[in-house]
């Protein structure tokens, strides 16, 4: 017999047959045979017709059928039918805006199975929520999280609920959707797929990569990437059309001086360690003695300093408010990765300010004035990369930011949802001759032998329909009770 028990799978009145032996490990505590939970689906052909009964799948086979589904785009057409060619297991990477969301939904339609959605946020699980409610409205959709612990045939989690109940919910769900699937590679969220048997996994995300590398392992417990479009393939088509506009501002001799005194400073004291900070390593070995040296502590707040200066630059407010006038009557997003900047900028231009620190009602009253039209722009403090949907909004300011690509990738996208007649325009603003010149065209990907983005989308591969997609597999022949 096949069981499952908190987050593994146990064997029963037999041992794994040839094939099986690296993946089930004896357990002496209890004299039997122990496999991680995900490792299921290469565990049932070996196992089938050797063993009496498979009790370790508690999901369902539900007659899923869409009340009212729109025409798929044809790029989520070829997605679906790539992640079904690597047996209902991979990552799809599409820009914000695409239609994820609708690609899980058909997803789930062709899997006909209990199924498991798993956020980053409150706000997206809510978004999903009603999103399931209206696609599927004959059946009930629990909401896990925020308060709430409804593990129904088809349910939405944050990424910290699934995880906290991961052993209870390993065996309820056939097929698991990360949503934003690039934050669960970390020890506390991996068990949300790791603990789980669910045969079918889905990834969803606008930008898959990590600095840390870990998105590569989701290639063991998601899948591969199955298919990926970025905006520039899908811009004036599925995506309003767009154009980046570098802005760069001056720093004034007197804050050019004191940035200069700031870097060297901080470089003497690197170049006497020997530390360079071209990596993790440097980085690290920079914060450690800044904690144990006095001369290590003048280094690390001369560093910060000079960050100060570089990002908070006078003439970056300047720079904003002949945005703001250049365009009356748009909806604009301004995104900081400071809290203390976005302040700033809501004072300066009256422009409400969402940051970690904001409340979650008032939050989505701003964004809901916002959505209306009371509110012509919102300032964020780095919160809302993920999780707004607001399809007129065709202005975004980048007034700082980290080097990661990602970021750039899901700031854009915040703009580029379809309407016609739209061009949306994403200022990237930066102090001339710092360092944030050099983070700015990091995460635009400058400077790497590639431009910001192709000019022309790839030709497109072959038409795929819908009468060529083939029903769901089976993986629930394992025995019988």
């Amino acid at each position: 017999m096949l069981r499952y028990e908190s987050g593994t799978l146990v064997l029963e009145g037999t041992s794994p047959p040839k094939g099986l032996e690296a993946v089930f490990a004896f357990d002496v505590r209890v004299n039997l045979w122990r496999a991680p939970a995900y490792r299921y689906p290469e565990i049932v052909p070996l196992l089938k017709n050797r063993i009496g009964a498979n009790r370790a799948p508690q999901y369902r086979v539900l007659a899923l059928e869409r009340s009212a589904a729109h025409a798929p785009y044809l790029h989520q057409l070829e997605g679906l039918a790539a992640w079904r060619g690597s047996s209902g297991r991979g990552i799809v990477v599409l820009p914000t805006g695409a239609g994820k969301t609708e690609l899980g939904l058909m997803a789930m339609e062709w899997a006909s199975r209990s199924t498991l959605v798993v956020v980053p946020t409150r706000v997206l699980m809510h978004q999903w929520y009603a999103e399931l409610k209206a696609a599927f409205p004959d059946l009930p959709v629990g909401l896990i999280g925020d308060g709430e612990h409804e593990p129904f045939d088809l349910a939405v989690a944050t990424y910290d609920s699934a995880a906290i109940h991961a052993e209870k919910l390993g065996n309820r769900y056939g097929l698991l959707i990360f949503d934003e699937v690039h934050h669960l590679p970390t020890e506390f969220y991996e068990p949300a797929a790791t603990f789980s048997l669910a045969p079918y996994r889905l990834g969803l995300t606008a930008s898959l990569e990590r600095a840390d590398l870990r998105h590569e392992r989701l290639y063991e417990y998601v899948g591969p990437v199955v298919y990926r479009r970025a905006a520039a393939e899908l811009r004036g088509g599925v995506l309003a059309d767009y154009r980046i506009e570098e802005v760069r501002v001056e720093l004034s001799r007197a804050e050019r001086e004191n940035y200069q005194k700031a870097l060297e400073l901080r470089n003497a004291f690197l170049e006497a360690q020997r530390i360079s900070l071209g990596s993790l390593e440097g980085w690290s070995q920079f914060v450690k003695l800044s904690a144990r040296t006095e001369e290590g502590r003048r280094a690390m707040r001369a560093h910060r300093e000079a960050s100060r200066i570089a990002t908070a630059a006078p003439a970056k407010l300047r720079a904003l408010g002949a945005i703001l006038a250049r365009h009356p009557g748009q909806k604009v997003l301004v995104f900081t990765k400071e809290n203390e900047l976005a302040y700033e900028v809501s004072r300066r231009y009256l422009i409400p300010c969402i940051t970690h620190q904001t409340h979650v009602k008032e939050r989505q009253a701003t964004l809901e004035k916002f959505a209306q039209g009371e509110y012509r722009a919102v300032v964020s403090g780095n919160v809302l990369n993920e999780g707004i949907n607001v399809a007129d909004a065709s202005v975004a300011v980048n007034l700082s930011g980290s080097a990661v690509e990602r970021e750039l990738i899901q700031r854009l996208g915040r703009i580029l949802r379809r309407m016609e007649n739209k061009t949306a325009v994403f200022y990237e603003v930066f102090t001339r001759d710092t360092r944030e010149q050099r983070v700015s065209e990091r995460r635009r990907g400058l400077g790497q032998g590639r431009s910001e983005w192709p000019q022309k989308p790839p030709e497109p591969p072959e038409v795929v329909s819908q009468e060529r997609l083939l029903p769901a597999l089976s993986w629930d022949e394992l025995g019988k009770d």
